[in-house]
């Protein structure tokens, strides 16, 4: 059987790929958020001072399900690349970034860790610039889909530094607290 597949065949095995990763990658994200009590109505995040910039709590929810569809579709191309060179390190370094994006959320909204979470966005952000370009020369496509991840954890590291720098007491913040406390 040393045939070559036919492209309707090639698509069926990148929609099937494609099937397991979108669903997974999404709901992994929606699992890290929900854990973690990510976004308003989180009384540790709800205290905080937030930055002019700062979203409506549904744009978050939006983005991220985009982001996660996008990165899953990424993802199942390279998967279903066999044999391509490059294929097992840019498997391995979408994990890598997978785990830390899904760390993210616990780090900086459950363990109130701003400034951790921050030093971690930026190391994904700049990790998933080397993931692009691995993916790129493997499938183009699939490199092309991380950029709106990119530029989206650019404005989150922003979004991050921002709540940084308003909110230097952040990780001793009680959650449910005013934002006035006072230390003995």
């Amino acid at each position: 059987m040393n045939e070559l597949a036919s492209p309707g065949q090639l698509r069926l095995s990148y929609l099937r790929w494609a099937l397991v990763t979108v669903p997974s990658i999404v709901l992994l994200g929606i699992l890290s958020g929900r854990v973690s009590q990510s976004g308003y109505g989180n009384p540790w995040f709800d205290a905080l001072v937030k930055p002019a910039i700062m979203p409506p709590g549904w744009a978050f929810g939006l983005a991220w399900t985009i982001l996660y569809v996008l990165m899953g579709l990424a993802f199942a191309m390279i998967l279903n690349a066999r044999r391509a060179k490059g294929r097992g390190l840019a498997i391995t370094l979408f994990l890598i970034q997978l785990v830390m994006n899904l760390a993210w959320s616990p780090l900086f909204f459950a363990a109130h860790q701003v400034t951790a979470a921050l030093g971690l966005i930026v190391a994904l952000a700049l990790l998933n610039v080397v993931v692009a370009a691995v993916f790129w020369r493997i499938r183009p496509v699939a490199g092309l889909l991380f950029v709106p991840y990119i530029l989206w954890l650019g404005f989150a590291t922003g979004l991050n530094y921002q709540i940084h720098v308003l909110n230097p007491d952040a990780e001793r913040l009680a959650p449910g607290s005013s934002d006035t406390q006072i230390s003995l």
